[in-house]
């Protein structure tokens, strides 16, 4: 009975919306819908999706990019809410700015047996200044409940023709309908680029446009002759490319698996990049072709390559810090840690300068590029080979192929004689050379020079991210453990450590561990909070009276105390998109459990080592019992930061191997 419910769900669902949807208008069947007929789990979805972007044509502007939005969607529960908010960007530069007209919604919610319908007005809208050259039109519908429908529509006008906003297929909830339209004219040529793990595949066609062009002149106009305005018009027919992208049921990519830094990045769509623009009357104009083509451009931009060159307003400071010194490693760590506390990140990404070099340093303030490219030219005025490196961040995605959005970030590169070479980002305060955070380490970057020339690096350091605990416990006959455990950290393990210790006081951080380990602390000692080029380590002494199980007068304990890890952090069957570590990493473990007095070993774990294909990572482990005392060794390596979903069965596995390895307990038995 039930599946055929569901099945009539279905059904009608999809004569819904195989008919016209009609704007503002819903069905009772709808505003009824009480969960997702496909995805019981999804707090809400798309009902329709439909987007049309074309290119109008106005005389005194040229052509405009127009997008026509509509969105109808479904709220189930509480934790669907946020659905109800919309935000939308624009951008001005100079007096050309992008502008969101024709703004209408509703909200629909069943009252009794009637629909009730809420009108979006005027106050439920809001515009925010991001920068100078950004604002957001924020919509917050009203009367949102548990099984809202809302209904929203507006048009966005751009007069930056060269840029169509990249079209998304998939979101965090389904979408039941998707009606996507892409038209432009023959003299713009675009490279389409797909993304992520969903694709629709595309119907391509022609149609005939044309723009007409008005003009009036005046003749005969003197004190003798009253004068005559004539009319004139001409047109130009022109070929229109139509790209339709239309599919149902398009399933939600949600974030809930672990290691996933912006599941943005993979979930479908596609992207339009411009290539080249050939009007009548004019040349054939080429934009990104090549990474060559597009290092050479962005060095050239204002905010860029010409900042690296102002060298005038730190001179006298710079002469001063390296004056002791002819080391070019000592001159690059002198430079990289002065830019550090000299200059705060305001947050802000960028590859071009928000407040431009000079006042950056002057207010101690700036975005990345102000950060960097002052560092990359204070390098080179210390007759360093530096120069910065392109990067797209983490969020941005990857770039695929050649494009001048594809980077959004800048780093410097000190390379040296000897072949070996430095990756600095002053913006990050406990950042080491080589070791960028992570917001920085995605795939590669584009090292560009003064000379036009460039080439990828790569962003990853070559050392694995380490953490090693060394642990003593002690065992009482009563089943409490007293003992003390030593971590050390280097590499990104420890920046991102130092990022969350440096700042806390000691009795949170003991408050948190005691928390997390289910342990109490006697003590904590942190060292090395500062020293960036040494380990971090913790030390602390610590009890607990929950980590032995006594069973019919045996104890048993796990080999790893309060360090085992007890579930598998991999639980979806199937997963689409990477796994993403952002760097290689190791955790090793070295425990040492004292054997209680007036017991002796019944039983230990047995040594396992198991590995992953392609030489991604390896587990060891071993247990071995000297005199009376029980040594535990373990090893978690993995050699690369991304796994491909080809290995994720694979990946799960090995982590069930290793919990299981972990949760064998060790057995005492009295003499």
């Amino acid at each position: 009975m039930k599946n055929l419910c569901i099945l009539f769900t279905l059904l009608l669902a999809f004569s819904c919306f195989s008919q016209e949807i009609e704007f503002g208008e819903v069905s009772k069947q709808e505003l009824k819908e009480s969960f997702h007929p496909i995805d019981s789990t999804a707090s809400a979805a798309f009902l329709y999706k439909k987007r049309r972007t074309y290119y109008r044509y106005d005389q005194s502007k040229g052509f405009i990019l127009v997008t026509e939005i509509h969105k109808r969607i479904k709220i189930y529960n509480k934790e669907g809410f946020d659905k109800a908010t919309f935000k939308i960007s624009t951008y001005k530069n100079g007096g050309s700015k992008e502008k969101v007209s024709s703004i209408k919604g509703y909200s629909f919610n069943l009252e009794g047996n009637d629909i009730k319908k809420t009108k979006l007005k005027k106050e439920h809208r809001f515009k925010e200044a991001v920068s100078d050259n950004r604002d957001i039109i924020k919509i917050v519908f009203p009367d949102v409940k548990e099984g809202t429908i809302i209904d929203l529509k507006y048009t966005f006008n751009s007069p930056f023709a060269t840029n169509i906003d990249q079209i998304n297929f998939q979101y965090d909830i389904p979408v039941n309908e998707s009606d996507i339209t892409i038209e432009y004219p023959e003299y713009y040529n675009f490279k389409k680029a797909s993304k992520g793990y969903y694709s629709i595949p595309v119907i391509s066609t022609k149609k005939r446009g044309s723009i007409t062009f008005n003009s009036k002149t005046r003749s005969g106009d003197n004190s003798f002759t009253p004068g005559k305005t004539s009319y004139q018009s001409s047109t130009i027919d022109f070929t229109n490319h139509v790209d339709k992208y239309k599919a149902s049921n398009i399933p939600a990519l949600s974030s809930n698996e672990p290691y996933v830094y912006n599941i943005q990045n993979y979930r479908g769509g596609i992207t339009y990049e411009l290539s080249s623009t050939k009007f009548p009357n004019s040349r054939l104009r080429y934009y990104t072709t090549s990474w060559e083509d597009v290092s050479k451009k962005i060095y050239s931009f204002k905010g860029f390559g010409n900042e690296i060159d102002k060298t005038g307003y730190y001179k006298e400071e710079l002469n001063n810090l390296i004056a002791k010194t002819t080391s070019p490693v000592e001159k690059m760590g002198l430079i990289f840690n002065f830019i550090k506390s000299k200059v705060t990140w305001n947050g802000k990404y960028g590859k071009y300068t928000q407040e431009g070099v000079k006042k950056a340093y002057k207010n101690g303030s700036g975005n990345v590029a102000d950060i960097n490219l002052m560092l990359t030219s204070m390098l080179r005025q210390a007759n360093l080979t530096a120069n910065p490196v392109l990067v797209s961040s983490k969020a941005n995605g990857i770039p695929l192929y050649p494009t001048l959005d594809g980077f959004n970030y800048v780093i410097s590169i000190v390379e040296f004689s000897n072949g070996s070479y430095a990756l600095l980002d002053a913006t990050e305060p406990y950042s080491i050379p080589n070791v960028l955070p992570t917001r920085a380490l995605n795939w590669n970057g584009r090292k560009v020079t003064k000379e036009g020339y460039s080439t990828w690096v790569n962003l990853k350091s070559p050392k694995h991210s380490l953490e090693e605990n060394f642990m003593k416990a002690i065992i009482d006959t009563d089943g409490s453990v007293s003992g003390f455990l030593r971590r050390k950290e280097k590499m990104l393990n420890a920046l991102l450590s130092r990022k969350r210790l440096n700042n806390v006081n000691k009795e949170d951080i003991i408050s948190k561990l005691e928390e997390k380990y289910n342990i109490e602390i006697e003590d904590l000692k942190i060292t090395n909070q500062k020293k960036l080029g040494a380990p971090l380590n913790q030390m602390l002494k610590f009890t607990s009276d929950d980590l032995v199980e006594e069973i019919n007068n045996k104890l048993y304990v796990n080999p790893f105390l309060f360090l085992t890890s007890s579930t598998n952090p991999f639980k979806s069957n199937v997963r689409e998109f990477p796994v993403d570590y952002i760097t290689p990493w190791q955790e090793a473990n070295k425990i040492s459990i004292q054997i209680p007095e007036g017991y002796k070993t019944e039983s230990i774990p047995k040594k396992l080592a198991i590995g992953l294909p392609e030489n991604l990572g390896f587990f060891k482990f071993v247990a071995i019992q000297q005199e009376n005392t029980i040594r535990i060794s373990s090893i978690l390596q993995f050699n690369t930061s991304i796994i491909a979903p080809t290995y994720y069965n694979a990946l799960k596995e090995f982590y069930s191997k290793i919990i299981a390895k972990q949760n064998e307990k060790i057995a005492f038995i009295k003499k």
